[in-house]
């Protein structure tokens, strides 16, 4: 067996079974050394089926080492699908696709309670029918297609790890990770999250058109009579372990700071006289605290991934335009100047500056 995928962890028969192996020393530099071999074998089995978009793999793992869920804006046609059903067939996770629709309702997602007779005493009793939000992971494909409604319903259980139906409370399995798709292009007839529910999500994540090479790879693979087998690297206990791991990873006060200032930086009325004139004149609502979480995080799990024990500035950068993106609003005066978000999030990057000597004296 391979040294690095047997000292994270054995693969194991399901999602909830106890592994073999001892669990994960807390930072301890030799096991996150390991774990930056297993994420260099994770990326090997996932390139056997998808081809580049490896920016995107590491964002999803980067968000479930956090306990995140990630959106995905991308156009129809980009696998994302197959995407997600790769990494849970690599990390022996359970995966479960919902479609959403405007006639899906919350019971859909969840379950319900049906009324069962036993055969040998007759006696009729309710059961609940678990819906297929209980997975490892689920992908909710098109959220903005279905009512409100159903998509508190999905965001609840994205927040609190469990639902609730009939009166009775049931746990979700874990690690619990949603990635939720929204198509760019086509609008008509969709129910856009509001901004409330847009910030539970953790990362935005983007999915361009590949590169030239690249889409000649995708044809020449996806052509042809050959299936590649997938090997398991860990197991649904190794990330419960690794989640854990993040929390305790230690951040110095620079980073911090600078994570701080990038998020009230985005905001037009935080810093009063002080705050930046772009962005007064370009955005109506800024990121909340939660961006601040988030990018800490994320900066976290990003230097373990790398198999580093120190968190830098440069962690943060490399996270923000995906924590920023969806909580920085733009108003008229961006879009009329055909100014985008993007746009701003690099601007911010740009000017708000790491803190030095000079602000600790």
């Amino acid at each position: 067996m391979d040294e690095s995928r047997e000292s994270v962890e054995s693969p194991e028969p399901s999602a909830q079974a106890a592994p073999a192996r001892p669990a994960i020393g807390a930072l301890d530099p030799e096991k996150i050394a390991q774990v930056r071999r297993a994420r260099d074998q994770i990326y090997a089995e996932i390139s056997k089926v998808i081809i580049g978009q490896r920016d995107v793999v590491e964002q999803m793992l980067t968000a479930m080492l956090c306990r995140g869920h990630c959106l995905v804006v991308g156009v129809p046609g980009l696998a994302k699908t197959l995407m997600v059903r790769t990494v849970a067939q690599v990390l022996q996770l359970q995966f479960k696709r919902i479609q959403f629709t405007p006639d899906l309702m919350p019971s859909d997602i969840i379950g319900t309670d049906i009324l069962e007779e036993d055969p040998a005493t007759r006696q009729r009793a309710f059961k609940f029918l678990k819906g297929p939000i209980f997975a490892n992971i689920v992908l909710a494909d098109e959220i903005n297609r279905t009512p409100p409604k159903t998509q508190a319903a999905l965001l609840e259980a994205m927040q609190e790890y469990h639902v609730t139906a009939g009166g009775t409370t049931y746990e979700l399995p874990l690690p619990f990770f949603v990635l939720a798709t929204q198509n760019p292009i086509e609008q008509e007839g969709t129910y856009p999250l509001p901004e409330a529910q847009l910030d539970r999500f953790m990362f935005e994540i983007l999915i361009g058109y590949p590169d030239e090479e690249s889409e000649k790879q995708i044809a020449r693979a996806t052509t042809r009579d050959q299936e590649q087998p997938l090997r398991v690297v860990m197991g649904a206990r190794a990330i419960l372990q690794l989640q854990t791991i993040v929390r305790q990873m230690p951040v110095s006060e620079h980073v911090v700071t600078y994570a701080t200032r990038l998020a009230r930086a985005s905001r037009p009325a935080e810093s009063g006289d002080g705050a930046l004139k772009f962005i007064k004149d370009w955005v109506s609502w800024g990121a909340g605290p939660r961006a601040c979480q988030y990018l800490i995080l994320g900066a976290k799990a990003r230097a373990i991934l790398d198999g580093r024990l120190n968190v830098s500035c440069e962690d943060v950068r490399a996270v923000a335009p995906a924590v920023l993106r969806h909580r920085i609003f733009t108003n008229f005066n961006a879009d009329a100047e055909g100014v985008s978000v993007e746009d701003i999030v690099r601007r911010l990057l740009e000017t708000v500056r790491e803190p030095d000597e000079r602000d600790y004296r």
